[in-house]
Formats: C-alpha cells, structure tokens, sequence
C-alpha cells in the first residue's frame, strides 16, 4: 500500500468478541464485525457481521454482555471458513481497531495473511488526549459527545457486538483525525 495521505487510504475496522475464557484453548473468537472508510466516508454496504461456531459452552456474563445464545454459535460459520470474508474485507486497506491485540491474536489464525498495517484508536485517543480517567470505546465515545452518532449508522446498536463496537472504532477515529486535523497527513501518522 503507498497512498499519500490520511484521506486518500482505505481503512477497515475490525472487532472480535471472544468467549472470555482462559482455559486450555484460550479465548475463542465468538463474533466478528467489520466496517470500512473511503476518502473518510464511512460505507454502510462494508458493515460486515456473523457468530462464529465454537464447540465449547460460553459463560453466562459474556452470553449477556454480547446478547446471544450457545444455539447461535452451534449454527454459525467457522471461522476460517470466513477466509474469503476476511480477504474481501481487509486486503489493501489499514486495519483500524481499539486495542489490536485481540484483533491480531485473531488473525493469525490465517497463517501470512498480509493483513494491515493497524490504526489503534486506543493508542492514538492516549497520544492525542492525554490524562483521561479513561481510554475504553465506550468511555472515550461518551467524552467527545459521539454516541449519537452509533444508531444514527447502526439503529440495533450496542456495546460489546463486533460490528458495533468496529463502527464506534471508525467514529472515534474520523472525530481524532478532525480533531487534530490530520486529513492531509501522511498515513504514517496513524499507523502504530
């Protein structure tokens, strides 16, 4: 990728949810969401969204916290069946995401997958505004008065859902990169 500036680059968000779990296999991904920018527009026709199959029960707080049940994930795609997806959606564009790792760990999954360079919202919301009591999406969406926005673009909206929290991820990142009027900067600036 060799674009020169912030508004000319293709950029996607990604958000993973996981089932929170530490045992043997470690967390799993459960749910993934994926929304795109074009010259700094956000394109509804990109939002991506599906469970994820997984074969091991899901504890009960993150059943709650991401609105589903063990019969929706039975039922689901694989995840490396979503290969295709994956390559559609991320090929040629910087990946954008609110504390990559999870993201990262994820993609690894599709072994030289050539996915990125990253944006992380969280280490750019930390360089931009520092000395927040708090650097969560959530939290950060709040501070800069962006919350409305989420059911403008997304009506069934809500924390803790991988395309929701992957559009509040571009959100944040659009509002930062007026904020700080980045626009015609080079991409460099962004990629951590």
């Amino acid at each position: 990728m060799n674009y020169a500036t912030i508004e000319e680059s293709p950029m996607v968000a990604i958000d993973f949810e996981s089932t929170g779990q530490r045992g043997e296999l470690g967390a799993l991904p459960i749910q993934v969401g994926m929304a795109s920018l074009e010259r700094l527009t956000i394109l509804p026709k990109t939002f991506f969204r599906s469970y994820l199959q997984v074969t091991v029960p899901i504890d009960e707080r993150v059943q709650r916290e991401n609105h589903l049940q063990n019969n929706a994930l039975r039922e689901a795609p694989t995840f490396l069946s979503l290969w295709p997806t994956f390559e559609q959606h991320l090929r040629g564009r910087y990946l954008v995401a609110h504390g990559r790792g999870t993201e990262k760990r994820f993609l690894k999954a599709f072994p030289i997958h050539g996915f990125g360079p990253w944006i992380d919202t969280l280490i750019l919301a930390r360089k931009m505004v520092p000395g927040l009591p708090s650097y969560q999406l959530s939290d950060l969406m709040i501070y800069f008065g962006l919350t409305p926005q989420l059911a403008i673009w997304l009506p069934d909206f809500h924390w803790h859902e991988a395309l929701s929290d992957a559009l509040a991820s571009l959100i944040l990142l659009l509002h930062l990169i007026k904020k700080g009027n980045l626009a015609q900067q080079p991409i460099s600036v962004l990629i951590s």
